[in-house]
């Protein structure tokens, strides 16, 4: 007996005459899938592809041709802070702006006063932090790609808007026009919790800036990866061993063994270029080291995990760096 159709969720198939229970059903279900058709509906405006595109042919050269440069390096935090600094940046003009909204709204001098004032302290406060905010957050867009782009194209404008609006605020609370300030500033600071929900879309739905071998492991035990016959010099070679992605180097009889998913976008290093072995991705330019994966240049964060091999009856085998414990005769484990 089948008791379930195979489709968690979207609309019913065409013809399909529902009845109450289940269009109620699916009416639930798009209250619950709105963000994912709103983030669809942005990727496919005609004019902000265009946008996209226009700034990819000016920044990406750019990038491209400073990527070696120290100062573009910590604008993405990378090796040096572990992770991206945009994230943790954009907390500040945030809460700042959330203490402008607070202050305002427990003001009870009404009368109209011009100058700075704890509020006005706390925009001005907020709009420097929206520019650095905004410079890291513009370093990361250039290394990324398709609809994560487009999605933080479209998020990024959100953010020029708010910092407009609140400028615009701080100014009429200077001239006296508290009122009007205070509108700007709500309008402001709901722009903003719009932009950072596309914000929390794309790191935690599309998973931008995430290391991708996190979750990584194994094989559990020494598997069968290539005939040592296969292996050229000095040519890295992809290969599976159970389920996961390896890229494997040989380099004056040593062999080297790295996961081959980068850990900053997911690229394939086994298609990029090595040197004094060093792998550099081809998608976004990051390096990493094949005796210990380290980062040697970003825009990754995280370095890669690296694989133990060895060479049985002519055969290159690797392994997980932990490998299954196992039981001996007299109980104990070894690995």
């Amino acid at each position: 007996m089948q008791t379930g159709s195979g489709q968690a969720c979207g609309p019913p198939a065409a013809g399909y005459q529902a009845g109450p229970a289940v269009s109620s059903a699916f009416t639930a279900t798009r209250f619950v899938s709105w963000h994912s058709d709103f983030a669809a509906w942005v990727d496919r405006l005609g004019w902000l592809r265009t946008v996209s595109d226009w700034l990819t042919g000016v920044l990406g050269p750019v990038r491209e041709r400073h990527q070696d440069n120290l100062a573009l390096e910590l604008m993405h935090g990378g090796r040096w802070a572990g992770h991206p600094l945009h994230p943790a940046l954009s907390d500040l003009p945030i809460g700042l702006w959330a203490g402008v909204a607070i202050l305002d709204a427990t003001d009870r001098d009404r009368a109209p006063r011009r100058g700075f004032d704890a509020a006005g302290v706390l925009s001005a406060a907020g709009i420097l932090a929206a520019g650095a905010t905004a410079l890291t957050g513009l370093t990361d867009w250039t290394v990324s790609d398709d609809q994560d782009r487009r999605v933080g194209l479209f998020h990024g404008l959100l953010n020029t808007v708010a910092f407009g609006l609140q400028g615009a605020s701080l100014g009429t609370r200077m001239a006296g026009h508290r009122s009007t300030a205070r509108a700007l500033a709500t309008a402001s600071l709901t722009v903003t919790a719009a932009a950072g929900y596309l914000g929390g879309h794309l790191v935690f739905t599309r998973g931008v800036m995430v290391n991708r071998v996190a979750w990584t492991a194994g094989p559990r035990r020494w598997a069968r990866a290539l005939p040592e016959a296969d292996l050229p010099d000095d040519s890295p070679v992809a290969v599976e061993a159970e389920g996961r992605q390896i890229m494997i180097y040989r380099h004056r009889g040593r062999l080297y063994a790295i996961d081959n998913i980068c850990s900053h976008a997911g690229g394939l290093l086994s298609r990029g270029a090595v040197a004094d072995l060093t792998v550099t991705c081809p998608l976004h330019g990051s390096r990493f080291t094949l005796a210990n994966g380290c980062v040697r240049r970003g825009p990754a964060s995280q370095p890669q995990p690296v694989l133990p091999t060895r060479i049985r009856n002519g055969w290159i085998e690797v392994r997980g760096s932990q490998p299954t414990p196992r039981r001996t005769a007299n109980g104990r484990t070894q690995r």
